[in-house]
């Protein structure tokens, strides 16, 4: 039987469209999960008396939003008593985070995220090794994903190299005092990570897994290229290849990780991935804050895409990407919240109204995103960096049925003006508590504001029993309290040369 779901606004588009348009009054028609007509309320509700309906009419109804890059923490860093820092000495510390099961985690994070009007994600989950125990977190975390309803693509990945500093560990701990080199070289480097064939070996387990599978999918995750090696990328794009699956990776996110590339390679990540033949439009970088214009010709011509990350960028001081240059040159360019947003809060429409604000250069004519394109970051943006971009992300006839219904009467009170545009007034006022019902594939994933298939409460309430049972890694913590100076001297006496920032914000003279 079909469903209609109704709405006040409806916001279409057309695979032509730059833009959506918004259809008031209107009904969508889902039958076997995909949009088959979009038409007027009454007219759809005549035609169809018996077809179940959702929505009042007083809503809003958006296309599903997708968040291209994730970490599934559920219980946030901040939360894990971890302030934020520079990224290369704030990652080394995160062990200090307590374990929590990975079912439990990810059912918790995908709750969060379709209450924020979340209906698809790529989530780059690193694990601590290739061994069996990472094949059953990543097995775990993929099963709770299709537990959950939302359409997760998990990117598994171990590293291997660069356990301190990028790629000059050895060179590293040669500059500790001996005890504390000793103990550092106990912890992080002697651990057994497997090979790189486990990791392999590994992936293949899980893409046959997801192969079975409505809404998980299985990708690859190498951390990033420094933490896994050219050999190991290479098998990669060629695994995924022939999986027809995708990749992501975590590429020039900070300064360091630019200046690394170029101390050890001459040239910057990005041109070095294509020299090697690993850049297609299944891979996706994370962040790419520190992208130059070349680097932008490179995604350009590749098709790879790149996951715009403003909240993360700027918690761990990572800067600010260049996206107006990602949209002027054609690069793919979807949102991601990074499981690090800056309301520590996971809120979808906070990032995509940070995106449109954030770029906004202060000259009159200078670039200056407009929030159609903010949206499509975040609808069809997004989808083309899944590959999926004929099905999802846009409401539109022969389009899966992923809907987002969003209640306007707090957006409206105490009044909205006639003139006011819906599309501004919902982009612009709308928080992940506004979200009332999600549909993922033509099913009801969210309804009054909590996940149908599992009781989010529940979950959260026995992670929450779990975790505080374990212990605290109080050898840790003090073995990093005393290595973290050392890693920002390292970093610190790296020659920094003259920059060119693709924005000026301001002037000092």
């Amino acid at each position: 039987m079909p469903i209609l779901i109704l709405a006040r606004w409806v916001f279409v588009q057309d695979a032509s469209d730059p833009a959506p348009r918004r259809v008031d009054d209107a009904a969508v028609l889902v039958r076997h999960g995909v949009i088959v007509e979009i038409g007027p309320a009454a007219d759809l509700r005549a035609r169809y008396p018996a077809a179940p309906t959702f929505g009042d009419g007083t809503q809003a109804l958006l296309p599903g939003l997708i968040n291209a890059h994730h970490h599934s923490n559920a219980i946030t860093h901040i939360q894990h008593g971890i302030e934020d820092g520079v990224l290369e000495p704030w990652i080394t510390g995160n062990p200090r985070m307590r374990w929590t099961d990975p079912r439990l985690r990810t059912l918790v994070a995908a709750g969060r995220l379709l209450q924020t009007g979340v209906t698809a994600v790529v989530d780059m989950a690193s694990v601590g090794n290739a061994h069996q125990s990472g094949h059953d977190d990543l097995s775990a975390r993929l099963h709770a994903y299709e537990e959950s309803g939302i359409r997760g693509h998990l990117a598994g990945g171990v590293s291997f190299y660069s356990r301190l500093v990028h790629r000059e560990d050895e060179a590293f701990v040669a500059t500790l005092p001996g005890d504390l080199a000793r103990r550092v070289r106990a912890h992080f480097l002697d651990a057994d990570k497997g090979s790189e064939q486990d990791y392999l070996a590994l992936m293949d387990s899980l893409i046959a897994q997801a192969s079975g599978m409505k809404r998980a999918r299985a990708w690859y995750g190498p951390p990033g290229p420094q933490w896994v090696g050219d050999a190991l990328m290479v098998a990669i794009a060629d695994a995924a290849a022939r999986y027809d699956t995708g990749i992501q990776t975590h590429v020039q996110e900070s300064l360091y990780e630019r200046l690394e590339a170029e101390r050890a390679l001459g040239k910057s990540m990005t041109a070095h991935l294509k020299d090697i033949g690993v850049l297609s439009p299944r891979i996706s970088f994370a962040h790419a804050v520190w992208s130059s214009e070349n680097d932008v010709e490179i995604l350009a011509e590749t098709g790879a895409a790149v996951s715009h990350n403003p909240s993360s960028n700027l918690r761990l001081r990572s800067g600010v990407a260049p996206l107006n240059g990602f949209l002027a040159g054609g690069v793919t360019t979807g949102l991601g919240m990074d499981g690090t947003t800056l309301g520590d809060d996971e809120d979808m429409f906070a990032e995509i109204r940070l995106a449109h604000r954030l770029h906004r250069t202060p000259r009159i004519g200078s670039p200056a995103p407009t929030l159609a394109q903010t949206f499509g970051l975040a609808t069809t943006g997004g989808a083309k960096l899944l590959r999926r971009e004929d099905e999802l992300g846009r409401i539109a006839p022969g389009m899966a049925a992923d809907l987002v219904l969003v209640n306007v009467q707090r957006l409206s009170w105490p009044y909205i003006a006639p003139e006011a545009d819906p599309f501004a007034v919902v982009l612009q006022r709308a928080k992940q508590g506004d979200v009332d019902t999600v549909i993922v594939d033509g099913e009801v994933v969210l309804k009054d504001g909590w996940p149908t298939r599992f009781d989010l409460k529940s979950v959260a309430a026995e992670l929450a029993e779990q975790v505080s049972a374990v212990s605290y890694d109080q050898d840790f913590a003090d073995l990093y309290a005393e290595l973290r100076p050392h890693i920002e001297a390292w970093y610190a006496a790296w020659e920094v040369p003259e920059m060119h920032p693709w924005i000026a914000h301001n002037s000092r003279t």
